[in-house]
């Protein structure tokens, strides 16, 4: 059978997540353990999944590369594609926050508030009808730091528990936005191959 529908995973532990999915369906991925490949089948050859970047996953289907994606919302916020987010997976359950030391201020209404964060176009976007002059101070990781360093008066990040920001003497300021893995589509796949991205909705436990 002819490949019908390519899958973009994230690669790293959401998307193992989203493989174990289809794990006991007729859609099982079908692989080598610690194999380095990036492009698998099902036994049926009627799926192609793909592992990349979690950042790339939302360009592959955009640009229809792949028909569908498992990526975290984090992802889609700060990416920003025009794509169809057509599945709350419902886990890699966390939220977007604004963070800082406890009791601080993160509304400068004279001053420019710095904020590290590696989610830069999503930031932008929160604060952009806020009235607040901003500095965005990108890093790619341990944005703890930033406070704790006088580089940045907050933070902007995906917070699960807390716990890193309490052992960091930090707090959350601000709730933003929820977030959790999600399965995505290609505008156009989700017109011409609607029923197998349907039966696959099935398989991940979604009746019509």
């Amino acid at each position: 059978m002819v490949e019908k529908v390519t899958i973009a995973i994230a690669k790293g532990r959401l998307g193992e997540k989203g493989v174990e999915l289809f794990t006991n369906s007729e859609l099982e991925i079908v692989r080598e353990k610690k194999s380095r490949k990036l492009i698998f089948t099902d036994k049926n050859k009627e799926v192609k999944y793909i592992f990349v970047k979690p950042a790339d996953v939302v360009t592959y289907v955009e640009k229809g590369v792949a028909d569908l994606g498992i990526v975290g919302k984090d992802i889609i916020l700060e990416e920003n594609k025009d794509v169809y987010e057509i599945l709350d997976l419902d886990f890699g359950k966390c939220n977007f926050v604004i963070a800082g030391f406890k009791n601080g201020s993160y509304k400068k209404k004279n001053q420019t508030l710095r904020i590290a964060t590696k989610y830069t176009n999503y930031t932008q976007r929160v604060f952009e009808n806020r009235n607040q002059k901003i500095e965005i101070i990108k890093l790619n990781g341990s944005v703890e730091l930033a406070p704790l360093l006088d580089l940045s008066d907050v933070i902007v990040d995906i917070v699960e528990t807390g716990k890193t920001l309490k052992d960091n003497g930090l707090e959350v300021l601000e709730k933003l936005d929820y977030v959790s893995a999600r399965l995505i589509a290609n505008k156009a796949s989700y017109r011409f191959k609607y029923n197998i991205i349907k039966k696959i909705e099935r398989i991940l436990g979604v009746s019509e």
